[in-house]
């Protein structure tokens, strides 16, 4: 597990509840059971700080980072989709992009795949689409050409089908969620009641961490638009049933490393 992938996961899923910050001997105690070295932390939060994702702070144990107030936008939506709360129907309509690419392939590479975190799909070099319209577009967008579309589109879902296919490879997606199961479920039996707290925050933050992939692979498309049975479902079954199993243990855990008792 990379350090910066980690850092973002342990924010994400527990100091974002604890108020996104955390000194940075914590957070060295929280990411060690992630088989992630101190030096990997620090460089790691150094690389997070100039990107913007956070910034320095002074906590009652010592030096520490918080989230930056665009950090705790993303983690907070990153967490919705995670757990799929505060999910509504689908009503039939998408958000169509047409935007004017940067002229730099870095810049190109980074917009691509900040579209692809929010649930879009590529047409085409230029079009994107959405089943559902992402908050943070405009701000993602400031700067940039692009005309913004909702639409229904004409052929009703057979066509709308027809179009998902061409945004996403459905079936490679779909495969990777069946995948997710078959390898995590061993993992996950490893784990009883009977281990201590950080062998259940380590299985735990391995299932949330490679479940949170899926947020760049999948836009958790309507039902409607996708096989049935879709493969994803169960996953998220799984995924849920082990990570509220797991949750007590590894929030006393975190409790424990982030009292600055060793």
């Amino acid at each position: 597990m990379q350090a910066r992938s980690a850092l973002f996961d342990v924010y994400g899923d527990h100091l974002r509840r604890r108020g996104g910050e955390a000194p940075v001997a914590a957070l060295i105690r929280l990411l060690a059971p992630l088989g992630v070295a101190a030096p990997a932390v620090r460089t790691a939060i150094s690389r997070m700080v100039r990107q913007g994702w956070l910034t320095p702070v002074r906590t009652p144990s010592g030096p520490g980072y918080r989230l930056t107030a665009r950090a705790a936008v993303r983690l907070e939506e990153a967490a919705a989709r995670i757990y799929r709360t505060n999910q509504t129907a689908w009503d039939g309509r998408f958000d169509l992009l047409i935007v004017t690419n940067p002229t730099s392939r870095p810049e190109r590479d980074r917009l691509a795949a900040t579209l692809n975190f929010l649930g879009y799909g590529r047409i085409d070099s230029t079009v994107w689409v959405a089943a559902r319209a992402a908050n943070e577009i405009q701000d993602l967008l400031s700067g940039t050409a692009y005309e913004r579309f909702s639409s229904v589109h004409a052929g009703g879902v057979g066509g709308a089908r027809v179009m998902v296919a061409r945004a996403w490879d459905v079936a490679a997606i779909g495969a990777a969620y069946t995948q997710f199961i078959e390898r995590m479920t061993p993992v996950m039996r490893a784990v009883s009641a009977a281990d201590n707290d950080e062998v259940a925050y380590a299985a735990r933050s391995r299932l949330v961490h490679e479940w949170r992939t899926f947020l760049f692979r999948d836009p958790q498309l309507p039902l409607s638009l996708l096989p049935d049975p879709w493969p994803g479902t169960a996953a998220a079954a799984f995924f849920d049933r082990h990570a509220d199993r797991l949750r007590p243990a590894a929030d006393r855990y975190v409790d424990h490393c982030l009292s600055d008792k060793e």
